[in-house]
């Protein structure tokens, strides 16, 4: 069985990563700052879902204070592999506060990667986003699209942080899998995230803001699945990008009337303009995972959706309470 450290342990993808490394006999070393970047009742949450388990243990710092890091966590375990999963993520958001991705996306892995070179840890895998695909980039997106052109500061950070990846593998030789995640959904998901939004407005009357005309198109995928992938990706690959998607995308007007019907109720639509980081359609080409991880999404659409619902509606008391605006 293997030590590993996972960072951002208390999000979304991260917290289910933990879960199935545990489920599998493995030792997490999960760390995460708990920020306030939304709701922490989340967050806490998903880490009590996994805290009593024997082989975890949590330790709340960031990974931006690079001596903590070593002192506190490197210096006292031993790594078989680090996930960074840790990340200030958000298109629109990014844009009025550039800062804070930076550090912690950029800074933040730079700090980990330096901490692997130094302790001798061998693998290391990577969280970045589709948002590195721009408008340009032809459909379905493949790894190798050019991605120079990012439209938002998110995409930057994780564009950067791909790059410093590459340069530790050159210099170091440490084996790196990057994974590019396409708009993740599921129980205690992201609250700024459409689809969490959608369940909650609907299922409170509230309205359900659409930015633009909501013909655009995401490739959603369920948390399990993306979670899975993640930790097929700690195999031996050299350095690669990755992208773990549904290879469905799905319009957004079609995901509202899904909700609308697991729900029992009608959306009140109030039609925004869309924000210009905002890409029109995400489609992922995911036949690099398949070759390489012989990994596809096993949850059907409306079976995560579903989930989602079904664990918004056990957990309503206080789930309709966090702030999705």
């Amino acid at each position: 069985m293997a030590t590993y450290l996972v960072t951002g342990v208390a999000g979304f993808i991260a917290s289910k990563v933990a879960e199935f490394l545990l489920a599998d006999g493995h030792t997490v070393v999960g760390v995460d700052n708990l920020n306030d970047a939304y709701d922490v009742r989340l967050k806490h949450w998903r880490l009590d879902q996994i805290k009593d388990h024997p082989k975890f243990v949590f330790q709340r710092l960031d990974i931006t204070e690079r001596e903590t890091l070593k002192r506190s966590t490197f210096n006292v375990h031993h790594f078989d592999a680090v996930i960074n999963l840790a990340a200030w993520a958000g298109v629109r958001r990014s844009v009025e506060n550039p800062w804070v991705y930076i550090d912690t996306n950029v800074t933040g892995t730079l700090n980990l990667l330096e901490m692997c070179k130094e302790s001798g840890v061998e693998k290391f895998v990577l969280a970045s986003t589709s948002s590195l695909y721009g408008k340009d980039n032809p459909m379905p997106y493949r790894e190798d699209a050019n991605t120079n052109h990012p439209l938002s500061p998110y995409a930057a950070s994780k564009k950067a942080a791909e790059a410093l990846c590459y340069t530790y593998h050159y210099l170091y030789g440490i084996d790196v899998t990057v994974f590019r995640y396409f708009t993740v959904y599921g129980p205690a998901g992201r609250p700024d995230m459409s689809l969490f939004r959608f369940v909650q407005w609907i299922s409170e009357g509230r309205p359900v803001t659409v930015f633009g005309d909501g013909q655009q198109s995401r490739d959603f995928t369920y948390v399990d699945d993306i979670a899975r992938g993640t930790i097929a990706g700690l195999k031996p690959l050299g350095y690669e990008v990755i992208n773990l998607g549904s290879d469905t995308p799905v319009v957004l007007m079609d995901a509202i009337r899904l909700v609308e019907r697991l729900v029992g109720k009608k959306a009140n639509i109030e039609y925004k303009p869309r924000h210009p980081a905002d890409v029109l359609a995400t489609w992922a080409d995911i036949s690099k995972a398949e070759r390489l991880l012989g990994w596809r999404p096993q949850t059907t659409y409306r079976g995560g959706i579903a989930h989602l619902v079904g664990w918004y509606q056990e957990h309503r008391d206080w789930a309709k309470q966090v702030v999705t605006e």
